[in-house]
């Protein structure tokens, strides 16, 4: 009896105990869910319940090299329409939304399918309320289509960069329509027009949206990207990170308001070299001529300081979509006002003969004392290249290497050149950049050609090369093709002593607490150290180095150079003038260069200047406009001159293509320089190599047939003020984003982009 007593007591504790194991378990486990695991099962739940909302990122600034800004931010008020929202509201109004067929491909095979119509739906259901109040416009109705068909979670654009009086009436008015409302966008601000707008360039709406980002939110806001130069190759420092707003939403999928918001934070602020007055200096200085690139760069460590070209543009009717009528004109304008002149590709003529100059002085050429006849011109083969005198019914006589390049003397280079020797004029060429990169990454940057035997291989292979190819690539003609970047690079190396450096146009790189931007291995990423291209020095010996430079001193400082047009009071320059030949479009015209530095023995400023269409020669062309600039440089330099950054308007000529005799400034001096000046090279002219970009802008297309609104004959009746009226209701976006209906606002410009930058109100 005793034994089954005891039995049963270890039975019911052996049962007891595992109650309590399995009391203890269940404990466990419901703490581990709601205490340790907790906060994971309330994020999923609170993700099951909220929406969330893309907000671009706002772009960083660019900025000259004292900070003076280029480009900025504005805020731009967009009328956006959700299209899925009309959709619903289209269905809750009046019943089935009206269906359109369109044809697909689906797994590789065609087929019908059906899809709300949606420009039924915006023509019947939105466009009569916004035309009550005015505020209907036209639009493009394939478009539309198109982007409800392939991009439905991002906003369509209805009416961009709307003006003061739609929106107050917009925010006067409750348009109580589902998927309509106004969206505040940063959106990119050219400060001055078209100053340096070939170096900025210009943003627009990607070319792809990217699906699997979009699926992460409900709504969809994408950030722009540069499209091209530094806009484009300082993009991804420019781009700053996007913000998320995230909503709260019942039980039956109603947006309720705003759980809260990660505001987008503002991507690096870019330095460039350039200095804005110096840009502006080159701009002004351009518009003498229709078409013409100038460069101006510091010569002792390769910073750009201004690169302009003529004519140009105002990337601001880029932002934030250019009119298809306004892009139109851009493509048809004969002088191609998107063409960057100043890295396009043309002869250089008897401004190359620096490089030939430097060919015969490399290595055991020392070819420093020769001297060669001119006798109006030389023959090679059955050809004879004549010198430019021979039209004057003179010639050179016999002359060293400073005095050829005084009076540019083509017999004397034709000779110096063979006897130096295409392999070191090609080996010099190179060593300068002429042929090469940049490095700076602009859009549609051409290399130019620096011909010799190998180079005729691969792109002339049924030609042979000959005394005679290298008599014209000696005085920069045949195929040869130089930059005015390329050139002024060039001629930085001899003012500074032999140093041939890279170019440099942006300077530094800053997130907005002012830190430099690291890259990935924890170093700067855009680091402020020049950077060299090659040592002339350590293939030519200074002295030698110093005759080319007392032959360029000659060209404008002595009677009978080229170059006395160049002259300064006070100021010693030295340069090279420049007159060829070339082929633009299959139409054949000459080309005025003219490349210089000063002061002569402490250069600061080396300034190269190319001119289409010229039919005076380099010294009275491109000469004068060279002059100006470094005048006013150097005038603002010792605080005789002050040029003020403005706004300006895109250069344009009437008449492109007209032929430009000679330049002159009503204001400037009465420098004549000498009338011995030298015309276009006699040689063959090669085919210029034009910097276009090739970046596709976002272009706003014309309203068609079904797009266009017939507006109301009558104007809309005055709104009546009660004396108590009361709160408006919210509709479906303003609760969305958590924005209150705004009263009638005062007549005051819209806020400034630092007030609201990158935040979207709805």
């Amino acid at each position: 009896m005793n034994k089954g007593r005891v039995a049963s007591r270890i039975r019911i504790q052996f049962l007891g105990l595992l109650m309590l194991l399995g009391i203890g378990a269940l404990g466990l486990r419901l703490w581990w869910i709601q205490v340790a695991h907790g906060s994971e099962w309330t994020s999923q739940l609170r993700g099951s319940s909220q929406a969330t909302v893309r907000i671009p990122s706002v772009r960083g600034e660019i900025k000259d090299r004292n900070g003076v800004t280029l480009v900025q931010n504005r805020a731009s008020y967009e009328v956006d329409f959700y299209l899925p929202e009309m959709v619903k509201g289209y269905r809750e109004r009046f019943g089935s939304p009206p269906l359109s067929e369109y044809r697909a491909i689906i797994n590789g095979m065609p087929k019908d399918q059906k899809e709300p119509d949606i420009i039924k739906i915006v023509n019947d259901g939105i466009v009569p309320r916004l035309n009550d109040l005015d505020l209907a416009r036209d639009y493009n109705a394939a478009k539309l289509q198109r982007h409800f068909r392939n991009d439905t979670e991002v906003p369509f654009s209805y009416v961009k960069d709307i003006d003061f009086p739609t929106l107050a009436k917009f925010s006067e008015h409750d348009v109580g329509l589902p998927g309509v409302d106004i969206a505040i966008k940063p959106v990119r601000s050219y400060v001055y027009g078209a100053l340096a707008a070939h170096i900025l360039g210009y943003v627009g709406m990607p070319d792809d949206i990217d699906k699997e980002e979009a699926g992460k939110f409900t709504f969809y806001q994408q950030d722009v990207e540069g499209k091209s130069n530094i806009e484009k190759s300082m993009d991804e420092y420019l781009r700053g990170k996007p913000g998320v707003r995230y909503l709260r939403k019942n039980a039956k999928g109603t947006i309720e308001g705003v759980l809260r918001e990660d505001p987008p934070q503002q991507g690096a602020n870019v330095f460039l070299t350039i200095d804005a007055r110096i840009q502006s200096i080159a701009d002004e200085a351009l518009r003498a001529v229709s078409r013409a690139g100038a460069v101006v760069v510091d010569p002792n460590n390769g910073n750009i300081l201004a690169m302009a070209s003529v004519p140009s543009f105002d990337p601001n009717t880029f932002i934030p979509s250019i009119k298809a009528k306004d892009w139109k004109a851009l493509q048809k304008d004969e002088g191609d006002p998107l063409i960057d002149r100043a890295i396009s590709c043309l002869p250089p003529g008897s401004t190359f003969k620096l490089i030939t100059s430097l060919a015969g002085l490399r290595g055991t050429k020392n070819l420093a004392g020769a001297k060669y006849s001119c006798g109006g011109g030389v023959s090679y083969g059955d050809h004879f290249f004549r010198c430019w005198v021979a039209e004057k019914h003179y010639t050179h006589g016999t002359i060293g290497l400073a005095d050829a390049l005084k009076v540019s003397c083509d017999s004397f280079f034709y000779q110096y050149g063979n006897a130096a020797g295409i392999q070191s004029i090609d080996a010099v060429g190179k060593m300068l950049g002429i042929g090469q990169e940049s490095g700076l990454q602009l859009s549609g940057e051409q290399t130019g050609n620096m011909p010799g035997p190998e180079w005729m291989q691969i792109h002339h292979p049924q030609e042979r090369w000959s005394q005679a190819q290298t008599a014209n690539v000696s005085i920069g003609q045949g195929y040869t093709l130089v930059s005015p970047l390329q050139l002024a690079m060039a001629y930085a190396t001899i003012a500074n002593g032999g140093v041939c450096y890279y170019p440099r146009l942006v300077d530094r790189v800053l997130k907005q607490d002012g830190s430099p931007v690291l890259d990935e291995h924890g170093n700067v990423a855009v680091p402020q150290t020049p950077r060299v291209r090659t040592d002339l020095r350590q293939e030519i010996s200074p002295d030698k180095i110093d005759l080319v430079r007392k032959g360029l001193w000659k060209v404008v400082n002595e009677d009978g150079g080229t170059g006395g047009r160049a002259r300064l009071k006070d100021v010693v320059v030295a340069g090279k003038t420049g007159t060829a030949q070339a082929t633009d479009r299959g139409h054949e015209e000459n080309v005025a260069w003219f490349a210089c530095f000063a002061p002569f023995d402490h250069p600061k400023y080396v300034v190269a200047v190319m001119v289409q269409g010229a039919s005076g020669h380099g010294g009275e062309v491109a000469g004068p406009i060279a002059t100006r600039i470094l005048e006013r440089a150097l005038g603002q330099d010792q605080g005789k001159f002050d040029m003020k950054v403005a706004w300006l308007a895109p250069a344009h000529h009437a008449n492109p293509l007209q032929l430009i005799k000679s330049v002159a400034y009503h204001d400037a001096g009465g420098n004549l320089g000498s009338e011995d000046e030298e015309g276009a090279d006699n040689g063959q002219g090669a085919t210029a190599q034009m910097a276009s970009s090739d970046a596709s802008p976002d272009v706003e297309p014309e309203a068609d047939s079904q797009g266009s609104v017939r507006r109301r004959a009558s104007a809309p009746v005055a709104r009546a003020v009660p004396a108590a009226p009361p709160p408006a209701p919210r509709n479906f976006f303003q609760r969305l984003f958590g924005a209150r209906p705004r009263p009638a606002p005062a007549p005051a410009p819209p806020p400034p982009p630092s007030r609201r930058r990158g935040t979207t109100t709805r």
